[in-house]
């Protein structure tokens, strides 16, 4: 996993413009609705294991209705009152509501970061473009399953948000909304950087998601910290989490020579590569960062997928959830 350049970068003598959409440093509202039937094999369930005598093709990984019971918990409002267990409600007092662990209608939020830091790529794609098309392919995938979507994207200083709807119109305003945050980034921008932006629009997160719905996190994590990691653990507490780590392997092989120019607009810097010293830095500093990521998998069971701007993005989302091993932790 790579670190983040809160910046547009190039080597020297090479230029990349907004004409170039469609070639990696741009995506289009056009190539995003392309994606529909891409999302059609994404496989969010898994197949169930036959140990029930109703057991159906598949198993949810999430929580909701469904025939097999996972455990009790306290009503919340808006849970449906056919759940609601009387007889546990009569003895604790508290209303309760059984768990099962298959769903037929859950809500989703897409949440995909567009910020400046996420306009780099040294082959194929922009992290901002990987992004893009990731949100698009969880979102079709979400909607042809059934459930509602919706979402957030966020840019250094806007934000739109979709209200998750049961429709492909929903989605195609999702998508439009990443096409048109994703077209505002460009290498001269003077705009401030955003650095706690991730953590403002969890947090409005947070607010809607109470309980029973799927968020899918889609960053570099740029401007990370322990806000972040607790606020990812509250949602996980009555949610399902999903975190997809978007990274360019550049600085991870980084060449022995040459050198990278680093502009974040207003200013530019010159990063000597063929420096033994500057290229351990930045080696130890990318490390470091995809260690400490890597540790909230382990350390709140969160399912923390890396996802490479530098490779096409539905195989690997297709591989990457297809490996997914993780069950929900018991709330």
């Amino acid at each position: 996993m790579g670190i983040s350049i809160p910046a547009f970068a190039r080597s020297k003598g090479i230029t990349r413009t907004r004409s170039e959409a469609g070639s990696g440093v741009y995506t289009s509202i056009d190539e995003l609705i392309g994606l529909e039937a891409t999302a059609c094999d994404l496989a969010f369930l898994r197949k169930a294991p036959v140990r029930r005598l109703l057991a159906g093709r598949h198993e949810s990984r999430m929580r909701g209705r469904g025939l097999s019971f996972e455990e009790l918990r306290d009503y919340l409002p808006g849970d449906d009152i056919r759940t609601i267990d009387w007889r546990v409600t009569a003895r604790t007092g508290r209303p309760a509501v059984r768990v099962y662990d298959e769903e037929k209608d859950r809500p989703a939020l897409v949440v995909v970061d567009q910020r400046m830091n996420m306009f780099f790529g040294s082959r194929r794609a922009m992290k901002s473009v990987a992004a893009a098309q990731t949100a698009a392919l969880c979102a079709w995938r979400v909607m042809a399953l059934g459930d509602r979507v919706g979402g957030f994207v966020f840019g250094d200083e806007a934000v739109d948000e979709i209200r998750p709807h049961r429709s492909r119109e929903a989605v195609i305003r999702f998508a439009n909304a990443i096409a048109r945050h994703n077209a505002s980034l460009h290498a001269a921008s003077e705009t401030a950087r955003g650095a706690d932006q991730l953590d403002l629009v969890l947090s409005t997160v947070a607010a809607i998601a109470k309980h029973d719905h799927l968020v899918i996190v889609i960053s570099d994590f740029d401007g990370y910290g322990l806000d972040t990691r607790e606020m990812l653990l509250n949602l996980s507490m009555h949610n399902d989490v999903v975190v997809i780590l978007i990274y360019d392997p550049f600085l991870l092989e980084l060449p022995r020579k040459g050198d990278l120019v680093v502009s974040g607009g207003a200013l530019q810097a010159e990063l000597q590569l063929g420096r033994g010293n500057v290229r351990e830095a930045i080696d130890s500093f990318a490390r470091k960062r995809g260690r400490a990521l890597r540790a909230w998998q382990q350390e709140m069971g969160l399912p923390m997928l890396p996802l490479s701007a530098a490779e096409e993005v539905a195989p690997q989302l297709r591989r990457l959830l297809g490996q997914l091993g993780w069950r929900q932790r018991r709330r």
